[in-house]
């Protein structure tokens, strides 16, 4: 996980500009499922490195052409967006400060019932489960252990529904728990939520990486030994007998 510099307000603009041209039309990502990408990365199981998970975001390989400054730049706006996704992770339960909100498409004003905000969301979520992916096994052991980390996927997973959701994909999925389609304030309601489940995956992720120390037993002492219990008398004349 990059500890560098975050991705600013000059970077967003500069790296969607070139997720743009060199990843969307090839089936690469652009910025908002970049960020749900490196979202789930930052709190994965375990960490993957950069050439297992680089040739998703361009949608094979990484692009032809370029020359070492705009690799270099490439490699730059890619380590400060991972940095942004691990510090927003870390942040805790306080309200997110600006630089390290949600970088996802929000409609401005109230919107209504069949209006264009019912698909908010979904890129940032469609990119989070295609980390998940790429690290199945270890997210299964995680899911098959804590009932909540279902709950909170289960979440993410209804931003997936949207109106434009292929007919034959709702047919297979209505009637499965959790498959009505979200209103607009229901998915704005999750999308608020993203924040802190990315901070709880966090906090388990730390918890699952720190070492559990055994308890060790006081060694027994010898029978003719003061006994450690400090009543002066021999050890197998007291505690020991």
């Amino acid at each position: 996980m990059s500890d560098g510099p975050v991705l600013d307000d000059a970077g967003v603009d500069r790296l969607s500009e070139l997720l743009d041209r060199h990843a969307v039309p090839f089936g690469g990502m652009g910025l908002e499922m970049l960020d749900g990408f490196l979202s789930a990365l930052a709190v994965a199981p375990e960490p993957l490195p950069v050439e297992r998970w680089e040739p998703a975001v361009w949608g094979g390989r990484r692009p032809g052409g370029l020359d070492p400054e705009q690799a270099r730049e490439i490699d730059d706006l890619l380590a400060a967006h991972q940095a942004l996704a691990g510090q927003r992770a870390r942040h805790g339960d306080a309200p997110l400060p600006d630089r390290l909100g949600l970088l996802l498409w929000l409609p401005e004003g109230p919107l209504g019932e069949g209006d264009d905000g019912l698909d908010i969301g979904l890129d940032w979520a469609l990119g989070f489960f295609r980390a998940v992916e790429l690290g199945e096994a270890g997210w299964d052991a995680w899911l098959s252990a804590e009932d909540w980390m279902v709950d909170a996927l289960a979440l993410i997973d209804r931003l997936v529904i949207t109106p434009d959701l292929p007919e034959e994909t709702r047919a297979g999925l209505a009637g499965l728990p959790g498959f009505e389609m979200p209103t607009y304030a229901e998915r704005l309601e999750i999308v608020l939520a993203l924040p802190g489940i990315l901070s709880d995956l966090h906090c388990h992720r730390i918890a699952m990486l720190t070492p559990r120390v055994p308890l060790q037993r006081a060694a027994t002492p010898e029978r003719n030994a003061p006994c450690p219990c400090g009543s002066g008398r021999k050890y197998k004349k007291c505690c020991g007998g």
